[in-house]
């Protein structure tokens, strides 16, 4: 998760765009043929595609953008130390 890379996504695309994004990567790494490092790198993608939309309807629900984005990276955070 890299929470600049969350903040790009969320700022310059929709949900809709980012959701469509996350579905041809989801299909991508059903593929037979990609390597462990590559799907490595499609999950990193994904998770951070999630979060950007996570954020965007935090800020739709009346949160301020940094509360949003510092509010979902401690949910993440908070997930890995359990």
């Amino acid at each position: 998760m890299k929470l600049p890379v969350i903040r790009h996504i969320q700022k310059n695309n929709s949900i809709e765009q980012i959701e469509n994004c996350v579905e041809v990567l989801e299909s991508f790494s059903e593929y037979n043929r990609i390597t462990d490092e590559e799907l490595d790198i499609i999950g990193e993608l994904i998770t951070n595609l999630c979060g950007a939309v996570e954020v965007h309807k935090m800020i739709e629900d009346g949160m301020p953008e940094r509360d949003a984005a510092n509010t979902f990276a401690q949910k993440v955070l908070g997930s890995i130390d359990r």
